[in-house]
């Protein structure tokens, strides 16, 4: 068995956990596995210990990989997550090749996407990427902003807003954890009565994994735990 199908069924296991604990279906959380600078070998691994779901960061290495798959027939379809920054030049490669993007912040981002996304292809499903430390370092939209970005958002015909997403600032305590993720939860809730097609949460890795499933995740990103830790050079 192959040490990334061990890795995947660890990680899940410690999903069924946590989702017990807080009395949630283990089918209720979604593992994205986070597979930016991994090799094509890597990914084949995941795919055969059943994960369907990948995450990328960089935009020519996801469309890269995107083309790779699409090209080599699975038995089931591979959905692409987008979940990095966003620059408006390459808006266009996300738009024409993955599924879902979680690191919208700009109407002017979802006005690109909208206009590029191929006719031909299912409208692109949209997590819009909150900053709920307020700390100017981090990308993502103000909480108290979310509303109208929704608004302009559900009019594009090309885009579906599902949910919301965060990189909430480390905290070593689950509380601390717990109370950044449950902000989020909360806003989405208040979206979710105007627009029920919102039902996702993208929040939690490995770290804070339990704290952000609690809090109502959807869905966990999971990138070292499953393939090892990352060579950048």
């Amino acid at each position: 068995m192959s040490s990334i199908k061990q890795n995947i069924e660890q990680v899940i296991s410690q999903i069924t956990s946590a989702t017990e604990k807080c009395g949630r279906t283990t089918d209720s959380v979604q593992l994205l596995a986070v597979s930016k600078t991994k090799p094509i070998a890597e990914i084949d691994d995941a795919i055969a210990a059943g994960q369907r779901a990948f995450g990328e960061n960089y935009v020519q290495e996801g469309v890269e990989k995107v083309q790779h798959f699409a090209n080599h027939a699975q038995t089931e379809e591979i959905f692409w997550h987008f979940i990095g920054p966003i620059q408006s030049n390459k808006t266009r490669p996300i738009a024409e090749h993955f599924d879902w993007v979680h690191s919208v912040d700009r109407i002017k981002t979802a006005r690109r996407l909208n206009e590029q996304r191929p006719s031909s292809m299912a409208p692109l499903n949209i997590l819009l990427q909150v900053n709920t430390s307020g700390e100017e370092s981090k990308s993502g939209v103000n909480i108290n902003d979310l509303a109208a970005l929704a608004d302009e958002i559900a009019t594009m015909p090309n885009l579906v807003l599902r949910g919301l997403m965060s990189i909430p600032q480390k905290a070593d305590s689950y509380d601390s954890q717990y109370a950044a993720f449950k902000l989020l939860a909360d806003a989405q809730q208040q979206l979710h009565i105007k627009y029920p097609q919102i039902d996702t949460l993208s929040m939690g890795m490995s770290g804070d994994m339990d704290a952000a499933i609690a809090a109502g995740s959807t869905i966990v990103r999971i990138g070292t735990a499953i393939f090892g830790a990352r060579d950048y050079t």
